[in-house]
């Protein structure tokens, strides 16, 4: 267990939190939220002990260790399989199976872990360095953006690994529905405070909303009643008959707290400029090849036509050619074979996390805008500056002097202000946090042009994905539906089997058929004495939502009605019915969601049981 008390940071000039108490319990998964540079890496880098807080303590026990993936490469072993042993506690320096187990869920082939981890891009290499932490089975695990370096299947994998993780977990990560799969709370830093609730970034953001609409109530409320005092006070200080309530006014105007407004928080507002396009196909494929080398080539025999309104996502292990595919429609690169036929009045735009390359450091932020399109003037430049998060002075900002996440969102406004009707994305989600990921979102949803766009975040595919373009099993494929549908008729290799690993499955159990039907009755008969109840009390909490809700519709009216006449005395005892009502939805719908959980948790267990009879069966 981990504590924090009264913990107070700052960091060039600018406070993070100030007097920030919590504590991680143990066994909880905790998603720590917040903007880019409130202060999350800061809260990792202070737990470890590599930074210190300017007031406050962090209390760790003794012998707790706390597991960290650092950005820092320094590998002294000739092959990955020997590095990743290297994260083997004393004790199980022979389990060499764990460190194999791991290496493989993250990407890394049987044949990848007898390579020297020099021969791997930075990307595996950091993957190398988060296998080397999860082998070592911390008491803590802090994981920093771990899915900018994964691939999706290595996504979903490490997803599994960590719901069944027996220690603590803090982790950060843009990838909102990723974290919210995984984490039993959410700690999140807002307005210099940090708060920990239990529940997913929803139920968070969701109090966060409620307690400032409370705030910003009170504070009305509290000015007026301050505006009332003082005019009286004023009206009748001159009276001495008046003068002990004058007096008692006064103390209580002194007393009164003064809550102020609160600070608008900067978001990352915008929308892509659309170029009107009346045909139907935008560009066509065909036969298209590709191969950086005499070898396999990366892509072979493509064909797709993207239409004006397609929304396409490239999904598929990293190196498998997602990348070189976009590059290929976005013209920055020459198919080997084959041809991609645009139609004349197509404009596209091409984000490329490499593409920060190309911007000039010696330009400000403004400067970089300005020079997008020739129809960009100073006002639009500074304007969509401001959407990307650089408000007032900060657009003077040298580009030299930025984060990579701060260049990623200068892409973006270059983007932004040229009129397209194709967007040809790699990747835009990493480097930005939740709120901007969310504001992409809706972006991509209300722009009337083409995506065509690689990516590894679940939450999009699911969001925007109307057809596929997939990297799997060697070869590349176009899947016309949606990503849920992929997943429930295809489905990502080797992801039957769960976590990848190494060891040998169980050998399947040998029952004669007397004591298959004895096991088979008995998990039906669980299901029906365990689920049945459930069931029927979700049925009945549906009921009285229905008749709460019809009772909240009726006294609303009424309340209307007697608002109307002035009516005080019923205008109160209708408020008191509203009140109550609301109060039992909102207990009932949260007794919904408990027992809803509970099923399908329950039928998930014993399906499983089922499957596993029917597997002995088969066998």
């Amino acid at each position: 267990m981990i504590s924090a008390d009264n913990l107070t940071k700052s960091f060039s000039g600018q406070s993070l939190f100030e007097e920030a108490s919590f504590k991680i319990n143990p066994k909880e998964r905790v998603g720590l939220v917040g903007r880019n540079g409130h202060g999350k890496t800061t809260l990792f880098r202070l737990i470890t002990g590599e930074e210190r807080p300017d007031s406050g303590t962090i209390i760790i026990p003794k012998h707790y260790r706390v597991g960290y993936v650092r950005q820092h490469l320094d590998f002294t072993e000739d092959t990955i399989l020997k590095e990743g042993i290297k994260g083997l506690s004393s004790k199980e320096e022979h389990h060499h199976w764990k460190a194999e187990k791991i290496l493989s869920g993250l990407g890394f082939s049987p044949a990848d872990m007898q390579r020297h981890p020099a021969e791997f891009s930075g990307g595996y290499q950091v993957r190398l360095n988060l296998a080397k932490i999860l082998v070592s089975e911390p008491d803590m695990l802090l994981l920093d953006e771990p899915t900018n370096y994964l691939d999706i299947t290595s996504i979903r994998w490490i997803e599994q690994f960590l719901l069944s993780w027996q220690h603590e977990l803090m982790l950060i990560t843009h990838d909102r529905s990723f974290m919210d799969r995984i984490v039993t709370h959410t700690l999140g830093i807002h307005r210099k405070k940090i708060r920990k609730i239990p529940g997913n970034t929803e139920k968070y953001y969701a109090q966060i909303a409620q307690d400032e609409e409370i705030h910003e109530k009170t504070r009305v409320n509290d000015e007026r009643k301050q505006k009332d005092i003082e005019l009286f006070i004023s009206r009748f200080r001159a009276k001495a008959r008046l003068a002990n309530m004058v007096q008692s006014r006064v103390k209580t105007l002194e007393k009164m707290d003064k809550n102020l407004k609160l600070e608008k928080i900067k978001a990352l507002e915008f929308s892509f400029q659309e170029k009107p396009f009346n045909s139907k196909y935008l560009l066509n494929a065909s036969n298209l090849s590709f191969s950086y080398t005499q070898g396999n080539p990366l892509i072979n025999n493509l064909d797709i036509s993207i239409a004006k309104s397609d929304r396409v996502c490239v999904i598929g292990k990293n190196g498998k050619g997602k990348t070189t595919l976009l590059k290929l429609l976005a013209g920055a690169l020459t198919p080997g074979r084959g041809t991609i036929t645009y139609n004349p009045k197509t404009e596209k735009s091409f984000f490329e996390q490499t593409n920060i390359k190309n911007l000039v450091d010696t330009r400000t932020v403004e400067e970089e805008i300005l020079h997008s399109h020739k129809h960009v003037d100073s006002q639009l430049a500074r304007n969509i500056s401001g959407a990307m998060m650089f408000q007032g002075d900060h657009a003077l900002k040298k580009i030299a002097v930025l984060s990579g996440g701060e260049k990623s969102r200068v892409m973006l406004g270059k983007i932004l202000v040229t009129p397209v009707n194709l967007l040809l994305l790699d990747e835009p989600t990493n480097h930005l946090d939740m709120e901007s990921c969310d504001a992409l979102l809706a972006a991509l949803d209300n722009f009337d042009g083409a995506v065509v766009m690689v990516t590894h975040n679940e939450m999009f595919l699911h969001a925007l994905a109307e057809r596929l373009i997939i990297f799997q099993k060697d070869g590349i494929t176009v899947f016309e539906d949606t990503y849920q549908n992929f997943l429930d008729k295809v489905g990502w290799e080797e992801e039957d089997l769960g976590p990848r690993s190494t060891q040998k499955r169980p050998a399947i159990e040998k029952l004669s058929k007397k004591e298959l039907r004895k096991k088979r009755s008995k998990i039906i008969f669980e299901r029906s004495t365990i689920l049945k109840p459930l069931e029927k009390r979700i049925k009945v909490i549906e009921e009285e939502i229905q008749k709460n809700e019809d009772t909240l519709n009726r006294t609303t009216s009424r309340m209307q009605e007697e608002t109307q006449k002035g009516n005080g005395e019923k205008i109160a005892e209708l408020s008191t019915i509203i009140h109550k009502s609301q109060s039992s939805i909102e207990t009932l719908f949260e007794e919904l969601e408990d027992l809803t959980e509970k099923i399908e948790i329950k039928k998930s267990e014993l399906d499983s049981k089922l499957e596993e009879l029917n597997e002995i069966v088969k066998n």
